[in-house]
Formats: structure tokens, sequence, C-alpha cells
């Protein structure tokens, strides 16, 4: 017998990437602050009421994959040996993130696009990006041991996240030809150097 849940499930997914896809053609094609809900539902052929069902915003079917992105960065920490200094381990989850994105190349890059021309679509992506800083900071924070009055947690997780951040965007504005795993680790390196003591002065 079918299960009916999972077929509901399935009937769920499909309609979400239907929506999903509709949008981002109109975004691409109109642009999107020119794209209204009433568009998106009529293309991907549902009541504009039940668009709200699976996006909370217009922005959020632009940054649908986000969730994915931070439960993939939670994963890869929780895989690193424990005796691993923290930053090490967020720059090998950062790494597999940016694999990720590498592979998933032309999806990324339509997604960015698409962000960097609608304002309102970044203040979005920096908003749920606050939200990662908390969850990545309590996750390193159990990782090395620290109570809530350490600072360094939350030190590191919002320097992993600007150092993709930038990376990201140079990878874009530079025609993304050099490999972005690359781009990120050099990033890391460099943070890390810049942490470290000063030159000493004569």
């Amino acid at each position: 017998m079918t299960d009916p849940v999972g077929l509901r499930q399935r009937k769920r997914q499909e309609r979400h990437r239907r929506i999903e896809a509709a949008a981002l053609d109109l975004f691409e094609t109109r642009g999107f602050e020119a794209t209204t809900i009433e568009d998106i539902a009529r293309a991907a052929d549902i009541a504009p009421r039940t668009f709200f069902s699976y996006f909370p915003t217009k922005e959020d079917v632009v940054l649908a994959d986000y969730a994915d992105r931070l439960n993939r960065i939670i994963d890869e920490l929780d895989r690193r040996p424990t005796n691993e200094a923290p930053w090490a381990a967020l720059q090998a989850a950062f790494a597999a993130v940016a694999i990720d994105y590498q592979s998933q190349r032309s999806a990324l890059i339509r997604r960015f696009t698409i962000m960097i021309d609608a304002p309102s679509v970044y203040a979005r992506s920096l908003q749920l990006q606050a939200g990662w800083e908390d969850t990545l900071s309590e996750t390193i924070a159990v990782r090395a041991g620290t109570d809530s009055a350490d600072p360094a947690p939350r030190l590191l997780a919002a320097a992993g996240l600007a150092a993709m951040r930038a990376s990201l965007r140079h990878w874009l504005e530079t025609g993304h030809k050099e490999p972005l795993p690359d781009i990120v680790g050099e990033a890391f390196t460099r943070l890390s150097e810049g942490l470290g003591p000063g030159p000493t002065a004569d």
C-alpha cells in the first residue's frame, strides 16, 4: 500500500521545487522587485496564499538553500576530531561547504546574482546569517567546553562567516575563475595570521 504520509511529503516537496523554480525564472527575467507574489503563484499554478505555506517571504525563495548550508557546516563540525583547534575545525567545515558550492556552480551563481541585485534579499541573507552565528557559536562552545561568558566561540563563528561571505563575493566579482575552496582557504589563513601577535616595535 502507498504510504499516505510519504505521498503527501513528496507532493509538498514537488510543489516547493515548482514554486522555487518559477520564482527564480521570474526574478531573472523581470527583476526581483518587479515580480509579485501573485506573479509567482500564477507561474507555479497555486493560489497566492499557498505561497506563504512554503516561504515566509519572497526573499526566502532566493535563499531557500540556506538551512541546508548551515546544517552541512554543523554536520562537518560534528565530524571533526574533538581535540582539533576550533579555528581549524571551522575552516575544514567551511571548506566542505565551499566544495558543495563549487559543485553547484550554476545554481549558486544564479541565486547570488539575484541577491546582489536586490538589497532586500541581501539584507535578509544577513539576518539569516545572524542566526547562523548563534548556532555556530553554540556548537563551537560545546566542542571547546567553554561557558557562555567566553566570547571566543562567537568571535570564531563571526570570523568564519565573514571569511565565507567575503570569499563568495570575491569569487562572483572576479568571474568565478579561481576555485572557491581555494579562496575560502586563503581567507581563513589570512584571518588566522591577522589574529596572531603583531610585529614588535624596535
